[in-house]
């Protein structure tokens, strides 16, 4: 069963974050809605705000332990579910989802999850959102459906809270756990060097073509023990390669 302990377990994430006042509502709606965990990459104003703080009303706390950090891999070390939300007018080669159908693939008792949003301006990007497994949208009036962030981030709380104080099964064996974040982004990086050896990518094109695979395997929510089979079978493409070249020297 979920318990309510679920929400401390997800991070929201803002990406460039500009405005004191967003920043402080971010803050409330999270205290309001029981989570916890703010993360702030690279943010373009002072979480400690005099604006900020009085947004926050009796979120000030969650002001004061928000991390600051440099980078999203940065702020997603450890997690094991990421949700990029996003506009609809972004082109994703994948299915864009709601948050009622999204938000409850988050919620684990077990592992650290997260909601990442973008800048005001702007959003997330396609090279920002190459870190997330889902990707969500709030759909709205067609003839204005822009949202301001302290807006989306509060749609997004209050369907979490909802959904964690219901009765909910599921995940209960452990070896059914995703691979957390670091874990995939190694794979990720020992996949491209691999096919960049062998001559299935090339490095002009490999950016554009890792995508597709990130998309692919973000399907599968591969577990820890199936990315270690993943890398297993590069790890023998590797010696295959170093040890072949040697075999055919030897019998010329």
């Amino acid at each position: 069963m979920m318990s309510i302990e679920a929400l401390k377990r997800v991070r929201i994430i803002l990406v460039e974050p500009a405005g004191p006042l967003n920043v402080g509502s971010v803050a409330r709606v999270i205290k309001n809605m029981g989570l916890n965990q703010l993360i702030l990459v690279k943010p373009h104003c002072d979480r400690l705000d005099e604006e900020a703080r009085r947004m926050a009303v009796h979120g000030v706390d969650v002001l004061e332990a928000a991390k600051v950090v440099n980078s999203i891999p940065e702020a997603l070390q450890g997690c094991h579910r990421i949700i990029g939300t996003t506009g609809r007018g972004v082109a994703l080669p994948t299915k864009l989802e709601t948050p009622r159908e999204a938000l409850p693939w988050l919620l684990s008792d077990r592992f650290d999850t997260a909601l990442m949003f973008g800048p005001e301006d702007r959003g997330l990007n396609n090279e920002e959102l190459k870190y997330a497994q889902r990707f969500l949208f709030i759909p709205a009036n067609p003839d204005y459906c822009s949202l301001n962030l302290a807006q989306a981030v509060a749609i997004c709380c209050y369907e979490l809270y909802q959904i964690a104080q219901q009765s909910i099964k599921g995940e209960t064996d452990v070896s059914l756990e995703p691979a957390k974040f670091e874990v995939l982004e190694g794979y990720y990086q020992h996949l491209e060097d691999v096919l960049l050896k062998i001559g299935y990518l090339y490095p002009h094109t490999a950016k554009a073509r890792l995508e597709k695979f990130r998309r692919l395997y973000s399907k599968a929510n591969l577990t820890k023990e199936e990315v270690a089979l993943l890398r297993g079978i590069l790890r023998q493409v590797d010696w295959a390669c170093q040890i072949i070249p040697s075999k055919k020297q030897k019998s010329d």
